[in-house]
C-alpha cells in the first residue's frame, strides 16, 4: 500500500517524529514528580499534535488530473490571493513573435495546513529554471514575490497554443527549502508533480493574454493543485 508521504519530505518525516517522540518521552519521565497526571498529557498531547501536522504538511494524496487540454491547472493548492493583468509581462513571455504584450498573474497562497506538492498547469517542455536568492517575507503579501527566495519555471506548451507560461515557486516567511524535482528539457504531463516549498509558501502563474483566454478563478478562491482549473483557452467556441 502506498504511504501518503512525499519523497520531497526526507528526512523530515522520519527526523521529526524521531525528535517529537523523544521530546515527548522525556517531558513525561522529568515531570512525574513535578506536574500531576492532568497536566503532564495535556502536554504530551500538545506534542503528539505537533507531531501530526509534521507528517500531515508532507501529504501526497493521490489525484486525478482533468485530461482537458484547453485547460491550465493549479499548480498549488491554497487560496487565491491576486489576480493582476501585467501590461509589461515577464521577458520569456515576450521573447516570441506574436505573443500578447500583456499577461495574466495568479498568485496563490499556501498555508501551513495546505497539502504543499507543486504540478505542472498542463502538458509543457522545461525550457529553463532560473533560482534566485532572496528575503523570507510574507508570501500572503503579493510584494514578497520580488524579493523572496524564488525558484522560476519556464514552460512552453505542446499543446496548441503553444504559450510560453512561467511558475514560480516562491518561499514565505516560515518556508526555507525549495524542492524543484525536474530539469531544463524534460517534459511534465498536466497535474505532474515536479516540487514543494516546505512550510507556508507561494506559487504564481503566469500566462499569456489572449482574447480566447478566460480566467476561471476569482480572489479567495481555495483551489487544488493538479484539479482546479485556472485558466481556459476557448478555442472553437
Amino acid at each position: 500500500m502506498r504511504i501518503p508521504l512525499t519523497k520531497y519530505g526526507w528526512p523530515q518525516v522520519v527526523i521529526y517524529p524521531v525528535v517529537l517522540l523523544t521530546v515527548m518521552i522525556v517531558f513525561l519521565l522529568s515531570t512525574q514528580h513535578q506536574l500531576g497526571l492532568g497536566p503532564r498529557l495535556i502536554g504530551a498531547g500538545l506534542l503528539a499534535v505537533i507531531l501530526i501536522w509534521s507528517l500531515m504538511f508532507f501529504r501526497d494524496p493521490e489525484r486525478r488530473c482533468p485530461s482537458d487540454r484547453d485547460l491550465l491547472l493549479a499548480p498549488a493548492d491554497g487560496k487565491i490571493t491576486d489576480i493582476e493583468t501585467m501590461e509589461g509581462p515577464p521577458p520569456f513571455l515576450r521573447n516570441r513573435e506574436g505573443q500578447s504584450g500583456s499577461a495574466l498573474r495568479i498568485g496563490i497562497f499556501l498555508s501551513i495546513f495546505d497539502t504543499h506538492i507543486n504540478r505542472a498547469p498542463c502538458n509543457v517542455k522545461v525550457e529553463q529554471i532560473t533560482y534566485k536568492k532572496g528575503k523570507y517575507k510574507n508570501a500572503l503579501n503579493p510584494h514578497s514575490a520580488r524579493v523572496n527566495e524564488s525558484n522560476e519555471l519556464n514552460l512552453i506548451r505542446t499543446d496548441s497554443p503553444q504559450d510560453r507560461l512561467i511558475v514560480r515557486q516562491i518561499s514565505g516567511a516560515i518556508a526555507r527549502r525549495i524542492v524543484c524535482d525536474t530539469a531544463e528539457g524534460r517534459e511534465l504531463a498536466g497535474g505532474q508533480k515536479f516540487g514543494m516549498i516546505k512550510f507556508g509558501s507561494r506559487t504564481e502563474l503566469y500566462v499569456p493574454l489572449r482574447e480566447n483566454t478566460k480566467c476561471l478563478v476569482k480572489i479567495g478562491d481555495k483551489v487544488k493543485a493538479g484539479l482546479t482549473p485556472l485558466v481556459k483557452y476557448e478555442i472553437g467556441e
